[in-house]
């Protein structure tokens, strides 16, 4: 059993408030009805400090546009090449791809720069409907691809954690996805029918934000 899940945080007033969010999704890795094979893996890690929080603080901090160029997108990029080259594989030979989502820009900028297009990203960027749920990112846009992927489709996925590393992965999809689809709700149908928007003085009321004086 694995699981990706995370409740994103960001102080008061910080740009990680436009697109912090929770959720995650889970999966059981096996040998039995196997719904999409691993014929790939490759990880790229460096010591580069983009984002941290200290003991016992609330809230993060992190690096602004630090985060980007030799944070996100050095790791990201490196690994998915690595795997690209590692498998022989090339964008064309895959009918999607989900990288890491911090927001909407970064995830489609990766992929224009490795050669994949707009169609193969789509599927997969949930960001732009649930926000930046940290290490459930990409395991959520996984999900979501499979919902609409095919037998016989090859899934790039690649994510991304600061501190910093990204893990890469090449999925095949089988047969099997078909006898198991419906035996669960999609990720459209579970971001829409739970989806209701609070006002910012409820969003920081509820995720604790404004603290009383005893």
């Amino acid at each position: 059993l694995g699981i990706g899940a995370d409740t994103s945080q960001g102080a008061p007033g910080d740009a990680l408030e436009f697109t912090a969010s929770a959720g995650g999704s889970a999966f059981i890795f096996g040998r039995e009805r196997v719904v999409a094979e691993v014929e790939h893996t490759y990880s790229y890690t460096s010591d580069t400090a983009d984002f941290w929080r200290r003991e016992g603080r609330m809230y993060p901090m992190h690096g602004g546009r630090f985060t980007g160029e030799p944070a996100y997108f050095r790791h990201l990029l490196s690994a998915a090449r690595g795997i690209l080259e590692q498998s022989g594989l090339k964008p064309e030979d895959f009918a999607f791809a989900v990288f890491h989502m911090p927001n909407g820009k970064f995830p489609m900028k990766a992929g224009k720069i490795l050669g994949f297009t707009p169609r193969q990203l789509k599927p997969g960027l949930v960001v732009t409907h649930i926000g930046n749920t940290y290490s459930g990112s990409s395991p959520t846009g996984f999900s979501a691809t499979l919902d609409v992927a095919q037998p016989g489709d090859r899934i790039l996925l690649v994510s991304f954690g600061s501190g910093a590393g990204s893990d890469a992965f090449v999925f095949r999809v089988t047969d099997e996805i078909e006898a198991v689809r419906h035996l669960a709700p999609t990720f459209q149908q579970v971001s829409q029918r739970t989806k209701f928007y609070l006002n910012y003085g409820e969003y920081v009321k509820y995720r604790g934000k404004i603290l009383m004086n005893d």
